[in-house]
């Protein structure tokens, strides 16, 4: 994105009453409870938002359980136009949407608005491949077999904190055109983008096919997941959420997909470019969005033969990243989301040193006086680490680097899996069957050789072990809303003729 697209009006953005979508209205909590929301780049009061409560998650699964019938009967080809409309909004407000999640998240601005037009792009994607949902017929005998997709009926998606708004776009679409009607809960820390775009979506699809509930965790999604008439359930979160959603969830055997966390290794060969790795390592650690990335490549395991010069490089190129205000078009990371996000990155810098790693750059406040109000954190890179060492076996979720020296092939494919996270892994090498070998290797659900972590569309996202269940941003997704249903027909013997 060009710096000079201009940063909408702040006031602008935020003099709207931010209200729930919930069966087809724009509402407060019933009880009128709100919630706080906070700017991390200068500790602002940014505005109330509501605070949903049990009631209110009623009122939603029940409008939705009303409308999804309705909605599921439509042609694909309709509820594709319903869903594209949601698109375009998307994208002719990205500048606004953006606006509103870098004031909620610390997140560079030209990042953010880049996230709306590219989760418009996301739930076109979805839309071009929705014709590929189908049954089959099987020929077991001389009846008629076959099998139809049918939709859940009221799926809840609840959404991670640093992609607000991409996370909640791109939620939508599967479910939706799959026949299911959606609720959907963003996170407390950063729901404004949520709201404003049930401002915008109010009056697209029929009420309650899709609805928008904030709230904190007790009073919102708890009661959520708990809910009699919710019947597929999606989570963006920590292995820890995951784990509470999936013990919620199996008090009804309802099904989950959950995508968690991950502590990545980007592996480095000796024979691999090392400008390249160090350019890899940059961009792997999304420090646009303070690192605040499941995929985030945090844990670089480097050959010995090319650690001197990779690391000589990384800690200039670190140390050369521009924190700064996230509105300031030249910002390459902004403020740490939220306080206790910052807390947890200030304790494992303090864990890191004192398990005796070395602190090569970063881990500081910004001198700049026109951040003292905010989360900011230089980015920091370790070298001297261990395997065993927390910041080597933690998912942190902040901008801090961790460099582990290998030298033996199966040791360090032993170092990479050992953790109980298998989100995503990057390798680097110009050998090609050292790369196939060891993308097989590897216990990670997505894996890139020489570059970062694309997310390209069509490739299914998800992880292995405790890292998450099921596959996203794919078909797989799409045919995850949907179950499979078998129908048997008798046919009347016919007499056989004979000539």
């Amino acid at each position: 994105m060009p710096d000079s697209v201009q940063t909408p009006d702040i006031s602008a953005a935020l003099r709207r009453d931010f209200r729930m979508l919930i069966a087809g209205q724009l509402s407060k909590a019933s009880d009128g409870k709100t919630l706080a929301t906070t700017n991390p780049a200068t500790s602002e009061h940014l505005a109330d938002l509501p605070n949903a409560g049990p009631d209110d998650i009623d009122l939603a699964v029940r409008a939705a359980a009303a409308a999804q019938p309705q909605w599921a009967r439509l042609s694909y080809g309709e509820r594709r136009a319903g869903v594209l409309k949601l698109a375009a909004k998307l994208r002719d407000n990205a500048a606004m949407l953006g606006l509103l999640d870098t004031l909620d998240t610390g997140n560079v601005y030209m990042a953010m608005r880049s996230d709306a037009v590219w989760s418009s792009d996301g739930i076109e994607y979805f839309a071009s491949i929705g014709h590929e949902i189908k049954g089959e017929v099987t020929h077991l005998d001389g009846n008629l077999h076959y099998t139809r997709r049918q939709p859940y009926g009221v799926v809840a998606r609840l959404l991670p904190f640093n992609h607000p708004i991409a996370s909640l776009a791109t939620a939508l679409a599967a479910p939706l055109l799959t026949g299911n009607a959606v609720i959907l809960k963003p996170s407390p820390h950063t729901p404004m983008s949520a709201l404003a775009f049930a401002e915008l979506a109010a009056d697209i699809l029929p009420a309650g096919v899709i609805s928008i509930v904030t709230g904190d965790n007790e009073r919102c999604s708890v009661p959520l997941i708990r809910h009699p008439g919710i019947n597929r359930i999606s989570l963006i979160g920590s292995t820890a959420a995951g784990r509470a959603v999936m013990a919620m969830a199996a008090e009804r055997l309802v099904p989950v997909t959950l995508e968690l966390g991950g502590k990545n290794p980007l592996i480095i060969f000796p024979d691999a470019d090392v400008g390249a790795s160090v350019e890899a390592a940059i961009a792997g650690m999304n420090f646009k969005w303070q690192s605040h990335s499941c995929a985030s490549t945090s844990r670089i395991l480097v050959h010995k033969s090319v650690k001197a010069r990779f690391l000589d490089r990384l800690v200039e190129k670190v140390g050369r990243i521009r924190v700064a205000m996230p509105l300031d078009p030249a910002a390459e990371m902004g403020a740490i989301s939220y306080r206790a996000l910052y807390d947890r990155c200030l304790a494992y810098l303090d864990s890191g040193r004192a398990q005796g790693a070395k602190l090569l750059v970063g881990g500081t406040r910004p001198t700049d006086p026109a951040m003292s109000r905010g989360l900011f954190l230089t980015p920091a890179v370790f070298g001297d680490a261990t395997p065993s060492m927390s910041i080597a076996r933690d998912e942190i979720f902040g901008p801090i680097i961790t460099v582990i020296e290998w030298d033996d092939y199966d040791r360090m494919i032993q170092i990479a899996n050992e953790l109980p996270y298998g989100l995503t892994a990057v390798i680097m090498t110009e050998n090609l069957d050292a790369a196939h070998r060891t993308a097989e290797a590897l216990d990670a659900g997505y894996v890139e050789v020489n570059g970062t972590i694309s997310w390209a569309q069509g490739s299914p996202y998800g992880g292995f072990k405790q890292s998450g269940i099921g596959r996203e941003g794919s078909l797989d997704e799409l045919v995850s809303y949907t179950q499979i249903k078998s129908i048997n027909v008798k046919l009347k013997p016919r007499p056989v003729v004979m000539g």
